[in-house]
């Protein structure tokens, strides 16, 4: 591991999403989805660890919002729901908690449907599959798997698709990954303008806060993780309302810098508190009824972000940028 590997991996992102959108239509993961599932299924359970139960969250999310019943859970869980033939179990892997994964999918084989997405067809993990899913994210020698969780999450987004949960971009999934590499490619080309400057503004003793919507908060999770794994960063994460109630008091007794991933209603309320307390943000993406939040320091903006889809697939680049610039000073 190390910072040239780490912003090696990001570099290669556009293509290896453009080579995943290229498979298509000759290649269909889910192709097997009618065979495996006699009927809709009542629940949907994810399951994996770290960077993967982030990406569980945030399709599972999308199901319930679909009236779907799904929920993520942590695989090294003990309390594990009863299997049957009603609930379908995806299990995620990027790589590592295989362990866990694998524990908990022997108690589902055989009493219910199991999808499991891991790295390749060659994954220990993919023993436990009805349905397996590879990832096609090439291999990451920074071990930080970011390519992984983007595919991963995109692949979640197709499943989700595929079981009645309507999205904004899924449905042309293959434009939908033509358009997350167009704007992530953006945001890697752009680096020079404005990365030095996010990591000047960001910068702080005491940590950098990462704040999303909750429909959002998988780009936290991604973000922190990177963060704290790779320049070994205090990182650490919130909702974008709950910040008000909760990491707000913080801000009042440290130098509070955050990373905001724009979108929620609570943006203003957001940024009126922090500049109070004398603290400062980078946004990254528009606000609503707005093409730049007030009181930001500085906006990253790349194409497509008013795209749901595409945002959640792409923002998590800024704070992996950030963390690959800081690791490349400390060394």
């Amino acid at each position: 591991m190390s910072a040239e590997s780490l912003s090696a991996d990001l570099a290669g992102k556009p293509a290896a999403l453009t080579r995943l959108a290229d498979k298509f239509p000759r290649w269909d993961p889910y192709a097997a989805l009618p065979a495996l599932l006699e009927d809709e299924p009542a629940q949907v359970r994810l399951v994996g660890l770290g960077a993967a139960r982030h990406a569980c969250e945030a399709a599972a999310a999308r199901l319930r919002r679909a009236g779907i019943g799904a929920h993520a859970d942590f695989s090294s869980s003990d309390e594990q729901p009863p299997a049957g033939e009603e609930t379908l179990v995806v299990g995620v892997s990027l790589g590592g908690g295989r362990r866990e994964l694998a524990t908990v999918l022997d108690r589902y084989v055989a009493r219910s449907p199991v999808i499991v997405l891991a790295p390749g067809t060659d994954a220990p993990i993919a023993r436990y599959a009805d349905l397996l899913v590879p990832l096609r994210a090439e291999e990451e020698t920074s071990g930080l798997g970011c390519s992984a969780y983007q595919h991963a999450l995109a692949l979640l987004l197709l499943l989700g698709h595929r079981l009645g949960a309507p999205t904004g971009g899924s449905g042309n999934f293959p434009g939908l990954l033509r358009r997350v590499a167009n704007a992530t490619k953006s945001l890697l080309s752009g680096a020079e303008e404005w990365l030095p400057e996010a990591a000047q503004v960001l910068d702080s003793p005491d940590g950098l806060h990462l704040v999303a919507p909750a429909e959002r908060t998988a780009s936290v999770g991604q973000g922190v993780r990177v963060l704290r794994q790779g320049p070994v960063r205090r990182a650490y994460g919130a909702e974008t309302g709950e910040w008000s109630h909760s990491e707000r008091y913080l801000a009042a007794v440290t130098d509070h810098r955050a990373l905001l991933f724009a979108g929620s209603t609570y943006d203003e309320r957001f940024s009126e508190h922090l500049l109070q307390l004398r603290g400062s943000f980078v946004a990254v993406g528009p606000t609503p009824g707005r093409e730049r939040l007030p009181g930001a320091a500085l906006n990253v903006r790349y194409p497509g972000d008013t795209d749901p889809d595409v945002r959640l697939l792409t923002e998590p680049l800024v704070a992996e940028l950030l963390a690959a610039h800081w690791w490349h000073r400390r060394s």
